[in-house]
């Protein structure tokens, strides 16, 4: 079993074209053995967004805290902690903070995704 502390894990920043203020934490992840998924916390600051994308796999989305809103096959819909979110595969979706705090949000995908060229929110 493997038990870890989000306050305690070290952020990484998020850059690239079509993102604003967002950063992750890999809580569980391929290097942990983990033979299917991988858990990971991001945090999207006010204003902040990640960017409009989608890939081949599905994900599970838990909004922990702020508010703020999701994009998801051209349907907008408003976001806030305690929402749960399942995103299709192939759906082109994106996550924006409209609140006045971070949006942080747990995303559980397929372990294959959960490194290298790390895409926020899928």
């Amino acid at each position: 079993m493997i038990k870890r502390s989000v306050q305690q894990m070290e952020s990484t920043s998020i850059e690239g074209e079509g993102i604003k203020g967002v950063s992750m934490k890999l809580l569980v992840g391929r290097d942990d053995s983990a033979p299917t998924f991988a858990m990971r916390h991001f945090s999207v600051e006010h204003g902040g967004y990640t960017p409009k994308h989608q890939h081949p796999w599905e994900h599970e989305v838990m909004i922990l805290s702020g508010t703020g809103e999701v994009e998801c096959a051209g349907k907008v819909l408003p976001i806030s902690e305690g929402d749960g979110l399942y995103i299709p595969s192939e759906d082109l979706h994106q996550f924006r903070n409209t609140g006045d705090k971070p949006l942080e949000f747990l995303c559980i995908v397929p372990v294959e995704s959960d490194c290298g060229e790390v895409v926020p929110g899928s």
